[in-house]
């Protein structure tokens, strides 16, 4: 009989933006028994939420087959939208909030679900620059990228 049971797989993630449009970042911490892998990346014109789902994404992506993953980030908008079931409603109704008015960031959340469906995800959500390592050393790599493109 072979052994079913899925790699479990810790994941960290945060995003920044130097103004909410403008230079963003992302980064994100693995972590797999003793092996440990940091991601990062940014763009020169986007916002804090959407860093925040790029570095969801990029972090799942990574993962070469299903996973049993706990993934800890400080964006509520994160947290929320995937654990209250918010995006999966969105989605739905054609992208479209309970209010009638367009959800945001619709190419990002699509893909984040579809990656919360082929892994086995639990969202923690932790209060940013509170002094947890792994979430301050993902903000140290969003402000890096960030300020790659910050004129």
């Amino acid at each position: 009989m072979s052994n079913t049971t899925k790699p479990y797989v810790q994941i960290w993630t945060d995003g920044a933006c130097t103004g909410n449009p403008g230079p963003g970042g992302w980064g994100a911490v693995l972590r797999f028994g003793k092996h440990e892998k940091e991601l990062s990346g940014g763009e020169e014109h986007t916002t804090n939420n959407r860093m925040e789902l790029c570095a969801c994404i990029a972090a799942l992506e990574k993962l070469n087959q299903p996973c049993k993953v706990t993934l800890t980030t400080d964006s509520q908008y994160v947290a929320n939208g995937i654990t209250k079931g918010w995006a999966k409603s969105w989605r739905s109704r054609g992208w479209v909030k309970a209010d009638k008015t367009p959800a945001l960031n619709p190419d990002l959340w699509e893909r984040l679900l579809e990656l919360c469906e082929k892994h086995e995800v639990e969202i923690v959500w932790v209060r940013g620059h509170s002094g947890h390592p792994e979430n301050e050393r993902c903000d140290t790599l969003a402000v890096i990228e960030a300020r790659k493109f910050a004129r």
